[in-house]
């Protein structure tokens, strides 16, 4: 990636960063900073105003409030506030007190979902176990549908990959800059690989969305975490700039207003949203996959069971293969597993569906995965609707 930053002066961040890489615009025009990786969210606090508030009144409130920097974020009426740490519980008191603010909240963090590797496949068991050749034969999808790949970023060198990525945004940088797309951690180019690699081209692995295009947003860090704020900015940004779905393969255990704020803003755009329901094997729930506008994946094995890692409950919607899932990486191939892995076979899968049916509704096209899904063991308790079948999401018939 051309490391081309219109400023490099970097923002004086305190001690306590968290978790999560946040890209924004400065409420007071701070300049474009390098990414740092994140480590609390102690001294990060977001706020949202009521719509109604005027702009002269907002910056006198945040003024007021004493923050060390300010950055605007793309969800309107909403903010990131960089106070001392031993300050913030004073400062968030204060903020949520004010009538003019709609709701204040820490910044937390997001992580990739991975676990490590099990022993290698020889082949791509996930496609044909989701019966994927059956739907091909009915489409390939469409080039006019972009999967917005919301992690690490793309190798756009990559040679499985190079023609679909059509759009780059580094959302750890303030401003959501438009970058050369690239990933020095890997997973957001192995998520991608799943999705839509280039297929039937004699090379590499099989996208499940033949024809369907790819965005690298970049709101993780190198080392594959990032602020909440960063995630919902390129959540904003996809939704903004076209994409039909974005997938999510990352999530904390914290709640946050303006995570939802951004699922809820994209999902009014008609965009689908999925999202991994985590590693963490148990049913406690997992950001942003338990949104209600988001669907929430686990992840199977080849015998259609739960993986050991996989988290699980009421809140989570559909399963897909998430267990030695072989994809591109970096600017190789190799074997994944996660729920991470599981998530872009529904986003492939929702770009197929959207592509063959292009006026449908994101709840449409969400319908159609869930009640085409086989009801695997676990169904009912680990999940709602079963592990997907892209054959019967698309309508074809197998023998």
């Amino acid at each position: 990636m051309t490391q081309r930053y219109l400023s490099c002066k970097l923002v004086k961040m305190r001690k306590f960063l968290i978790l999560l890489v946040g890209f924004s615009v400065s409420l007071f025009a701070a300049p474009l900073v390098r990414a740092q990786e994140p480590r609390s969210s102690a001294s990060r606090l977001i706020v949202k105003f009521k719509s109604s508030t005027p702009q002269a009144l907002r910056d006198n409130v945040l003024r007021t409030a004493g923050p060390t920097s300010t950055e605007g974020l793309l969800l309107a009426n909403a903010y990131v506030l960089n106070v001392p740490a031993q300050a913030l519980p004073r400062v968030a008191q204060a903020l949520s007190r004010n009538p003019l603010v709609e709701y204040t909240e820490t910044d937390a963090v997001a992580s990739a979902f991975e676990v490590p590797n099990d022993p290698y496949y020889s082949s791509q068991w996930g496609l044909a176990k989701i019966k994927a050749p059956g739907a091909w034969d009915v489409t390939h999808g469409a080039v006019s549908v972009d999967i917005a790949i919301t992690d690490t970023g793309i190798n756009k060198n990559h040679s499985d990959l190079s023609s679909k990525v059509v759009s780059g945004v580094d959302c750890t940088l303030i401003g959501c800059p438009a970058v050369y797309p690239t990933d020095r951690n890997g997973h957001g180019t192995h998520v991608a690989g799943i999705a839509s690699a280039i297929t039937n081209n004699s090379r590499g692995v099989a996208g499940l969305a033949w024809d369907g295009r790819l965005m690298s947003v970049k709101v993780l860090s190198n080392s594959g975490s990032g602020y909440y704020s960063w995630v919902a900015n390129g959540i904003v940004w996809a939704a903004d700039n076209g994409a039909e779905v974005i997938n999510l393969s990352l999530g904390g255990s914290s709640s946050s207003k303006l995570l939802e704020d951004a699922v809820n803003y994209a999902w009014g755009k008609g965009v689908v949203v999925t999202a991994a329901a985590g590693n963490s094997n148990t049913s406690s729930p997992l950001y942003p996959a338990y949104y209600p506008n988001v669907i929430a994946v686990a992840a199977t094995d080849k015998n259609d069971a739960k993986t050991s890692f996989s988290s699980w409950g009421s809140w989570v919607d559909v399963a897909a293969p998430g267990v030695s899932i072989f994809s591109t990486y970096k600017s190789s191939y190799k074997y994944l597993s996660g729920t991470s892995m599981s998530t872009p076979y529904v986003s492939g899968l929702a770009a197929l569906v959207r592509a063959q049916n292009p006026g449908w509704s994101s709840g449409q096209v969400r319908d159609q995965i869930e009640s085409t899904a086989d009801a695997v063991p676990g169904t009912g308790t680990y999940w709602q609707w079963g592990r997907i079948n892209a054959c019967a999401a698309v309508g074809c018939t197998l023998p």
